[in-house]
């Protein structure tokens, strides 16, 4: 059986619309979330060390 390689996404933060928690121009690595993703959303680590969807 092959081992399927993890694909490893990063974005970057274009606008924080207030958000003190997202730095602008920061590249953040996104984390695997299939129901965010069916919603067109992505679940990143912010700078407080939580979660942000």
């Amino acid at each position: 059986m092959k081992k399927q390689k993890a694909v490893i996404r990063f974005v970057l933060c274009i606008r924080n619309d207030g958000c003190d928690d997202l730095e602008l121009r920061k590249v953040y690595q996104v984390i695997a979330d299939p129901d965010a993703s069916e919603e067109g959303y992505i679940r990143i680590i912010d700078e407080s060390g939580e979660d942000y969807l």
